[in-house]
């Protein structure tokens, strides 16, 4: 049987119940802590599976791609969701470059920073030429 979730309207405490899908359309809900009938069903968040190929062509789109020099926060918040999407654990460097972008410093400031990471990323002197989208490197 399948699980639903709900709210209770009257003490806002969630739950689960157990219903038949012909229970479903029928059944009086009513909260297991308060015994109210004002409840509201919940809608579990999702996930959509998505391949590498379909990932790195949807970031291609120059519109996604625009103003990334000049918000070190949403260059972060891009290289985190690379990361996250392609599923592989980028080492603690990645980590931590990513965490300050996300706080709002420049890839310069990171740079000064952080002179070993230059060195590590295929000897490249600046950070601000954003993710590298074609191979595996950040």
């Amino acid at each position: 049987m399948p699980t639903y979730d709900y709210r209770c309207l009257n003490c806002n405490r969630r739950f689960d119940i157990f219903l038949t899908y012909k229970e479903y359309d029928t059944a009086k809900v009513r909260c297991p802590y308060c015994q109210s009938d004002q409840v509201q069903r919940r809608i579990g968040r999702i996930r959509v599976a998505r391949s590498e190929e379909a990932f790195i062509e949807d970031l291609s789109d120059p519109a996604k791609m625009a103003d990334l020099e000049d918000d070190p926060k949403a260059m972060g918040r891009l290289m985190r969701k690379m990361s996250s999407e392609l599923g592989e654990d980028m080492g603690p460097e990645f980590n931590e470059l990513v965490s300050r972008l996300e706080s709002g410093q420049s890839p310069e400031e990171i740079e000064q920073a952080m002179p070993q990471l230059a060195d590590e990323i295929g000897g490249k002197s600046s950070l601000d030429d954003g993710p590298n989208l074609e191979g595996d490197d950040f």
